[in-house]
């Protein structure tokens, strides 16, 4: 029972606002010790569980490269570049995206899109300025409003697209799902299936972007350009 100490500490940490590496490190810690375990072989399992999973890890290297290429000026370059084409609508950009999207998930390429690396250093900012370009400045809420849907874009896009690639997690993760409720079922006809439903999100999440538009275009800021 000892070793279930690590869950209120998890619990406390993350509610006291602590840093979560900190906090999951110290419940491990904890749970290690309470289980019996020798501190070098907390350290120990520590480093495997790190090691085997160290993939995983690879994805954070470039959050520090968005960041350098956010404070050289990314986003007000994204902002520039969709200013020139006045005809594209937010909904429009968005729902490209979420084809892009959906599509490269379609393919196995999940790491191409994703909110840290496309979402908020390129796609929402691309989205507000082709407001700003056709209804002017935005206030805060009409800007949460445009980035809430383009993080939903990505997010469907890769969600529904994911599960058309048979070797993601997603599709395997419904295969052990059957079988434990006596389906058998093998990957690529899960694959198969997933087709129709990425194809009914898409005509449903685009015909909301479209609504987008039209919510936009009526709340438009008094004395826009259009």
């Amino acid at each position: 029972m000892l070793s279930l100490l690590g869950i209120p500490v998890v619990l406390i940490g993350l509610m006291a606002r602590f840093n979560p590496i900190v906090v999951v490190t110290v419940a491990a810690l904890v749970t290690g010790v309470g289980g019996g375990l020798s501190p070098l072989l907390i350290v120990s399992t520590l480093g495997k569980a790190f090691n085997d999973a160290r993939y995983i890890s690879v994805v954070f290297l470039i959050l520090p490269v968005i960041g350098l290429l956010e404070r050289a000026g990314l986003q007000a370059r994204a902002r520039a570049r969709i200013a020139r084409l006045r005809s594209v609508t937010v909904g429009g950009l968005l729902t490209s995206y979420l084809a892009a999207r959906q599509l490269s998930a379609a393919l196995g390429l999940l790491s191409l899109g994703g909110q840290a690396a496309m979402v908020r250093p390129l796609i929402a900012p691309m989205a507000e300025g082709a407001d700003e370009v056709r209804d002017g400045p935005a206030d805060g809420e009409r800007r949460g409003l445009i980035r809430a849907h383009a993080a939903a874009a990505d997010n469907i896009g890769a969600f529904f697209g994911e599960d058309i690639f048979i070797a993601l997690g997603s599709v395997l993760l419904i295969q052990a799902v059957l079988e434990q409720n006596h389906l058998s079922a093998q990957p690529l006809r899960v694959a198969l299936w997933a087709i129709p439903t990425a194809l009914i999100a898409f005509i449903i999440h685009a015909a909301r972007l479209r609504l987008l538009d039209r919510r936009l275009q009526r709340t438009a800021p008094p004395g826009d350009p259009s």
